[in-house]
C-alpha cells in the first residue's frame, strides 16, 4: 500500500478501504460507501456521527474529537467521526444509533386522474410491399402514427429506408416535437417504459411505468447517497461550495438514481434499454445537484429561478436507462419550492378547484402552498428537519426501533410507546415527536411557552438544564436514556413556530380567516404518519374547522409519473409553475409578527379558538 495511504475497518459491516493519512474518520465512512449519520455534514455541530475507537494511531480523545459527548460514553471509546482523524491503519465499530438501518420510506402515491398520451410511444415499420423495391423509390410509413414528420439523424433514416424486416420506431415529444430516439427490429410494441423518480434530500424513490398500458409495474427506493455531506438544504449547498462538491454530490446523486433504476429493472425483469422516458421531480437544490448546477445562488433571498422544466439525454446524465431517453425534469418556482412541491399541487388537484385550499409538506424543507385554480401562492420555511428527527438530541429517522408514536397518561403520568418494527427503541423519530410534544402540552408537563413544569413526573435535571425521561436505558437498544432536553423543545418550538407562521402569512396576505380554508392537503411522510389532532394541539397547523383534511403520500413522485403518461399532464405542471406566486419569508416583513405569535402553545387565538 502506498506510504502516505492507510486502512480502515469498519465493524461489524467487516468493509475496509484504503484513505490518504490525516483524514477523518467521516471522510472514511463515506468512501466506504456506509450509510451513516451526519446531520450537519461534518461540520461538528450535530454529534450524531459517532464511531466507537477500537484500535490504531488516531487522534481520539482530543477536544474537538469528544466535544458534546458524555462521560459514559468517552470511557466506552466513542469519539466524532467528523473530527477525528486516522494517522495508521485503524479499525472503528459503527454504533446502532449511528446506522441507517431499514429507513420507512414513503411509496404511497396516487397518479392524478388523466386521459392516457404518452410523449414517448412506439409504432411499426412494415416494410411488406416494399422489400426489393430500390431504396431511393422507398418511404418511410409509421404504422398508426399521425403528425409531422419526426425529426431523425441521417443513420436513423437510412436504417429506416433499408429495413427488409418488421422494426418498432420509439417516437418522443419530448422535445416540443416528435423525434426518434430508438429503432429496435422486431415488433416490441409492448415493451415501452418510463421511471417516475422523486429526488428527495433524503431519499431517492422511483416508480416503473408502463408507457403502453397505463399501470404501475414496480416501486423501488433508496437513500440518498449526498445524505453524508449533510441532512439540510443549505448544509448540502455549502457542501457543494468546497473543491469538487458539486462533481462530488452530482454523482452521489445519480448513482443513487441508478440504484433504483437497477432495483426496478431486476425486479420486474425488463432491459433497461426499454426506459424510454424518464421524469425527475425534487426541490430546487437538489434539481441544481442532480444537473451539476452550482447551487450558491439558491442562497440569495428572491433569486430568480427559472420555470420552465429541464430536458437532458439519458447519457448526458449518467442514467442506466436507453441512452438515448429524454429526461424531463418537473419545474420549479423559486430557490426552495420546486418541482416536488408542483408535482404535490397536480396530484391534489389543487390548481383545478373552486374552493379554497391550503397544500403543506413538512420535510426537510418545509412548503406552505394556499390558493384554488384561479391563483397559487407559496412560501417556504426551515422547519421540516426537527420533524424528521434531525437536531434532536435522541432524534433519528424513520426506521427500525424509532419510536413512532408516544402517549402519557395525564393522571398518572405513565409512557406508552410503539417503534417502527416492535424493534428495542434507537430514538425517536418524526411521527414521534409530534406525539411527545402533544402529549407533554396534554399532560401539563409543558407549559404554553413550551418550558418543563418543574415536578411533572418525567422531568428531571440534565446536563444542561431540565429534561424529560421518555426511556429509560435499560430498555433501549442503546444502552442510553432517550430524552427530550430543554435544547429539543427550543428547537421544536423554534420549528413549529416557522410551520404556523408560513401557514400565517398566507391567511394574512390574502385576507383569509381559518374559516375560509376547505381543504387542507397534507404532503410526504409528514401527512402520512403525523396524527392530525396532534398537529394543531402543538399549534403546528392552524385548526381550520371547516376544512377536509388529506393526505396525498408521495405527491412528487405523483407528479412525475402523471407526466410520464401525459402530454396535458405535462403543460398543467409548467401552467401551474408559471402561475403561482412565491413569497420569500427571508424578507418579508409579515413573517417576524406571525413567527413570534406562534412561538407559544398552541398559538393565536385566531387560528386556534
Amino acid at each position: 500500500m502506498d506510504k502516505d495511504l492507510v486502512s480502515v475497518l469498519f465493524h461489524p459491516l467487516n468493509k475496509e478501504i484504503a484513505i490518504a493519512r490525516g483524514a477523518t474518520v467521516l471522510e472514511a465512512v463515506r468512501r466506504a460507501g456506509i450509510q451513516f449519520e451526519s446531520i450537519c455534514g461534518g461540520k461538528g455541530e450535530c454529534n450524531k456521527c459517532r464511531v466507537i475507537f477500537v484500535l490504531g494511531p488516531c487522534d481520539i480523545g482530543t477536544p474537538a474529537s469528544i466535544k458534546g459527548l458524555s462521560a459514559d460514553e468517552i470511557s466506552r471509546n466513542y469519539c466524532r467521526a467528523c473530527q477525528t482523524h486516522v494517522l495508521g491503519d485503524c479499525e472503528f465499530t459503527i454504533p446502532v444509533e449511528s446506522r441507517i438501518d431499514s429507513p420507512r420510506i414513503l411509496h404511497h402515491y396516487a397518479i392524478p386522474a388523466l386521459t392516457l398520451s404518452p410523449p414517448v410511444n412506439k409504432y411499426l415499420l412494415l416494410p411488406a410491399g416494399v422489400a426489393g423495391r430500390p431504396v431511393g423509390q422507398r418511404s418511410v410509413k409509421l404504422e398508426g402514427y399521425t403528425g409531422t414528420r419526426p425529426r431523425m439523424s441521417r443513420e436513423q433514416h437510412d436504417r429506416l429506408l433499408a429495413a427488409e424486416k418488421t422494426l418498432t420506431v420509439t417516437v418522443s415529444t419530448t422535445p416540443g416535437y416528435p423525434e426518434i430516439i430508438a429503432i429496435e427490429e422486431g415488433d416490441t410494441i409492448a415493451e415501452n417504459y418510463g421511471i417516475a423518480i422523486d429526488i428527495g434530500t433524503t431519499t431517492v424513490v422511483g416508480i416503473l411505468i408502463d408507457l403502453v398500458r397505463g399501470t404501475a409495474c414496480a416501486e423501488a427506493s433508496c437513500m440518498n447517497r449526498q445524505i453524508t455531506h449533510g441532512e439540510e438544504l443549505l448544509t448540502r449547498i455549502a457542501a457543494a461550495k468546497r473543491p469538487g462538491g458539486i462533481d462530488r454530490l452530482r454523482l452521489a446523486a445519480v448513482a443513487s438514481i441508478n440504484e433504483v433504476i437497477a432495483k426496478l429493472a431486476e425486479s420486474s425483469g425488463i432491459s433497461h434499454a426499454s426506459i424510454h422516458d424518464v421524469c425527475v421531480a425534487g426541490n430546487t437544490v437538489m434539481h441544481y445537484l442532480f444537473l451539476g448546477r452550482d447551487p450558491s445562488v439558491l442562497e440569495l433571498a428572491n433569486a430568480e429561478i427559472s420555470r420552465e422544466p429541464v430536458i437532458l439525454r439519458a447519457h448526458a446524465a449518467g442514467l442506466n436507462v436507453n441512452p438515448e431517453a429524454l429526461i424531463w425534469c418537473l419545474p420549479g418556482v423559486s430557490r426552495f419550492i420546486g418541482g416536488d412541491a408542483v408535482g404535490d399541487v397536480v396530484a391534489g388537484g389543487l390548481h383545478r378547484s373552486e374552493d379554497l385550499s391550503l397544500l403543506v409538506d413538512l420535510g426537510t424543507n418545509g412548503e406552505v402552498i394556499l390558493g384554488c385554480r384561479d391563483w397559487l401562492a407559496s412560501v417556504s420555511c426551515a422547519s421540516g428537519p426537527a420533524f424528521e428527527g434531525a437536531g434532536i438530541t435522541c432524534g433519528m429517522r424513520a426506521m427500525r426501533g424509532a419510536i413512532d408514536h408516544v402517549a402519557i397518561d395525564p393522571g398518572t403520568g405513565t409512557v406508552s410507546y410503539t417503534t417502527i418494527e416492535n424493534d428495542p427503541p434507537r430514538g425517536i423519530c418524526g411521527s414521534g415527536i409530534i406525539d411527545i410534544a402533544a402529549a407533554m402540552v396534554t399532560a401539563g408537563i409543558l407549559d404554553f411557552s413550551g418550558r418543563f413544569v418543574g415536578g411533572k413526573p418525567g422531568v428531571r435535571p440534565g446536563s444542561d438544564g431540565p429534561e424529560y425521561v421518555l426511556v429509560d436505558k435499560d430498555c433501549t437498544a442503546t444502552g442510553r436514556d432517550i430524552v427530550i432536553t430543554r435544547q429539543d423543545l427550543a428547537y421544536l418550538m423554534d420549528s413549529k413556530a416557522a410551520a404556523c407562521g408560513a401557514i400565517g402569512v398566507l391567511l394574512k396576505k390574502y385576507r383569509l380567516t381559518i374559516n375560509d380554508i376547505r381543504h387542507v392537503f397534507l404532503a410526504g411522510g409528514f401527512g402520512e404518519y403525523a396524527d392530525r389532532n396532534k398537529l394543531v394541539t402543538f399549534g403546528i397547523i392552524p385548526a381550520f374547522p371547516h376544512a377536509e383534511f388529506h393526505t396525498i403520500g408521495n405527491g412528487s413522485v405523483s407528479g412525475a409519473c402523471a407526466a410520464l403518461l401525459s402530454t396535458e399532464k405535462r403543460i398543467e405542471l409548467v401552467q401551474v409553475a408559471r402561475m403561482m406566486v412565491y413569497i420569500d419569508l427571508l424578507v418579508d416583513a409579515d413573517f417576524i409578527e406571525e413567527y413570534t405569535a406562534a412561538l407559544y402553545i398552541p398559538g393565536k387565538k385566531e387560528y386556534f379558538p
